[in-house]
């Protein structure tokens, strides 16, 4: 007897699946998306005919639809189980048309428990139009914007650079963040710190409550307070409740696990994908805070049985995100009275958050009592009236709550010793320091996660690809754990802002977010929604087609001169970052370093010994790099390599450059296949190849990476998106 055909997306869930269904199903993965947009934006996409995609079957899918489709031929029916969002309502109409299936139905499921897939195949609906035409018009729109914004930077500003329709408004801020930097002046200021004795002998660490700008007044403070009596002039007690929080969204367990576990928000959705296909947690896409009525209850269980029952407390949260779907849930473990989950230490990490922070929410409000020790000059009253009063506080739990349950949400208490109003102090020492102003710092991955759920920029399913982007095209650097934008990342942004200044907004993109949003809802159509926004795009486009190339940045400081010939230099971009440039280039040469460090350009740093050849350092609108001779009948086409970025190319010995030039470097075949196993730098970063079977370097150093240790390397499984495999991208790579 035909089985039904189930389609889900990964093998891994297949697999899962598959067992809970006993072999009642045949059940197939499509291993992420089936088709695509083509590269090129000329066939991509129909805009005449009212922004009519044109979908390819993606490169190495044929086999799987073929089989897919040889299944759903024998099958007594076909019901598509792909993920319950946009993208996955996306997937399972292209496999309704990539494999001409007449009625498949849609099967929706948030968690993958047995009791969870059986109830969903029992209610299944039709494919939802409204939400795949939500996520093909964020695709379309995306590819639309991206191509054309990043068509007039390639021909304005460098060839290679790219913006985006929500990329872009997310660099915007840490630039902006970045100029606010710039532009602080510190200011110095005079903290006091004292140290009394109670009558009882213990310690009381005080700091000065006058905020103190003046070295004088600091020193008149500390002179003065060393010769009066002190005493302690009021004890402030105030019991305070802390609430428990929501169950964790996408944007706040993103946050969360940054803060808490160091997790980026890329590591943090790949581990969460994890712990859900593997049944532990509900979906991790989501904007809602609400959970189950049988999810409440098993909290309360849970609590009652591991805490006790005055620590339970039923709680409901209401989402503050206006797209929320209240139908969907927060992200939580399928089973609460599982304390344990996960295959390796990150899942077990992450799962234990997700934990905690569920049964927290459904526990008890904490209560926190909080102590102010304040302390007054006891000497004669004209020393009274000069010195300020010296403050300390602390707190202790009265009753923890949810603390339990989540103990490291707060932290460490300071516990004050006993004191009395008017009890004696001793001054043991006061001291005074100089410091000064800080300026605001750049945003960590979790920061720059919040403010774009603050600003509506984007969706939480979308920040840890757009981190990656950005990192990806060299637009910001992770600098101590916080995002910095690059010299080319401020330069685009510069440029967006002076002629494309609306599609950088923040509320115009957080506007167009809510308008893609309604597609979904049946409350906007496809074709209206990205005219409106795309055809104001291409006649500002058209306006800019005159303007001047950004050849410079501007003139360099006046202490600055070319190398060369003495004239002035102006500041240049290369794919490294900004450099100096004689002025009167292409005639001269002449190029330093924005530190002012003289690149030699026409003077050879040596020889290369097995060729001959002269080796130089050289400057480009890529950045520095090395070339093994001249151009020449003989030699038509020197090779050449970059420097790496943090390298100082005046210092570049021969020997460096010669390792530079080693790539790309033949590491030796294969013993299976008998092909070259190569080492090299690309777009990307260091990578080795086999085979057409590209792998990043992440720790491994691509000039000294031996045979042995690639063949490990390719041995691993290969790392894939959730929806399907790396692609090469050219064209299409303007658009993320």
């Amino acid at each position: 007897m035909a089985k039904t055909l189930l389609i889900v997306e990964s093998p891994a869930k297949a697999k899962i699946i598959s067992k809970y269904l006993e072999g009642e199903y045949d059940v197939v993965a499509s291993v992420g998306h089936i088709r695509d947009l083509p590269k090129s934006n000329r066939t991509a996409i129909d805009i005449p005919a009212g922004f009519v995609p044109h979908y390819e079957v993606s490169p190495g899918k044929e086999k799987v639809i073929s089989d897919i489709r040889a299944r759903a031929k024998k099958a007594s029916g076909v019901l598509i189980a792909t993920d319950p969002d946009r993208e996955g309502e996306a997937i399972a109409w292209h496999l309704k048309e990539a494999l001409g299936l007449k009625n498949p139905k849609r099967v929706v499921y948030y968690e993958i428990t047995k009791e969870a897939i059986r109830d969903a195949i029992a209610h299944p609906r039709e494919i939802d139009d409204n939400l795949r035409k939500a996520q093909e018009a964020r695709r379309v729109l995306d590819r639309l914007v991206g191509y054309d914004l990043s068509g007039v930077i390639w021909k304005k500003v460098r060839y290679g650079l790219s913006a985006g329709r929500v990329q872009s408004p997310a660099l915007r801020i840490l630039v902006e963040r970045e100029r606010e930097i710039r532009a602080f002046i510190p200011e110095a200021y005079y903290p006091i710190s004292a140290e009394f004795k109670n009558k009882d002998g213990a310690i009381l660490q005080m700091t000065c409550t006058e905020e103190i700008k003046e070295k004088a007044r600091a020193e008149e403070v500390t002179a003065l307070g060393e010769k009066t009596n002190w005493k302690v002039k009021d004890i402030e007690e105030t019991e305070l409740k802390r609430t428990s929080r929501p169950p964790f969204t996408t944007s706040t367990l993103q946050q969360a696990a940054s803060s808490r576990l160091g997790f980026t928000p890329s590591r943090t959705m790949g581990i969460a994908q994890k712990l859900y296909e593997g049944g532990h947690i509900t979906y991790m896409r989501t904007d809602s805070t609400n959970l189950s009525a049988i999810a409440i209850k098993e909290a309360s269980d849970v609590i009652k049985k591991e805490f006790g029952d005055k620590y339970a407390e039923t709680k409901a949260f209401k989402s503050t995100s206006k797209n929320a779907q209240e139908a969907h849930e927060a992200i939580r473990p399928t089973h609460l009275s599982l304390a344990k989950a996960g295959g390796n230490e990150d899942e077990k990490k992450l799962y234990a958050l997700i934990r905690a922070r569920t049964l927290a929410s459904q526990m008890s409000d904490a209560r926190i009592a909080r102590t102010k020790i304040i302390a007054c000059a006891d000497g004669d009253a004209e020393a009274n009236k000069k010195l300020p009063t010296f403050a300390v506080t602390g707190s202790r739990v009265i009753f923890d709550g949810w603390l339990k349950a989540d103990p490291d949400a707060v932290g460490e208490d300071v516990i004050l010793p006993k004191t009395e109003k008017d009890e004696k102090l001793k001054l043991e020492k006061m001291v005074w320091v100089e410091k000064f102003t800080e300026p605001p710092s750049r945003y960590s991955e979790a920061g720059l996660v919040k403010e774009l759920d603050k600003k509506g920029i984007g969706r939480p399913s979308t920040y840890a690809s757009i981190i990656k982007t950005l990192e990806t095209r060299q637009y910001v650097e992770k600098i101590n754990k916080s995002l910095k934008p690059t010299d080319t990342g401020e330069v685009v942004i510069s440029f967006l802002e002076e002629h494309f200044l609306k599609y950088v907004d923040y509320d115009f993109t957080a506007e167009m977010e809510n308008e893609l949003d309604d597609i979904a809802g049946g409350k906007a159509e496809y074709v209206p929604t990205i005219k409106k926004f795309y055809t104001p795009l291409t006649k500002i486009i058209e306006e800019k087609l005159d303007i001047e190339k950004i050849t410079n940045l501007g003139a360099a400081d006046a202490s600055h001169i070319c190398p060369k010939c003495g004239a002035s230099m102006i500041i240049k971009l290369a794919r490294t970052g900004k450099f100096l440039s004689c002025s009167k280039y292409p005639d001269c040469d002449g190029a330093l370093t924005m530190e002012g460090i003289l690149i030699k350009t026409d003077e050879p740093i040596g020889t290369d010994p097995e060729t001959g050849l002269p080796i130089f350092t050289k400057i480009g609108r890529f950045g520095p790099y090395v070339q093994l001779g001249l151009k020449s009948p003989e030699n038509k086409k020197p090779r050449m390599a970059s420097i790496p970025k943090e390298v100082d190319p005046s210092n570049v010995s021969v020997e460096q450059a010669l390792v530079y030039l080693s790539l790309p470097r033949v590491l030796g075949k294969h013993p299976e296949s008998g092909k070259n196993i190569t080492a090299s730098i690309g777009r990307f970063g260091p990578y080795i190849v086999h085979d057409a079977d590209f792998r990043s370097l992440k720790t491994d150093d691509v000039y000294t990476i031996t045979l042995e240790r690639a063949l490990e390397i390719l041995a691993l499984p290969k790392v894939v998106g959730k929806r399907g495999g790396f692609k090469k991208k050219t064209e299409e790579a303007k658009t993320e």
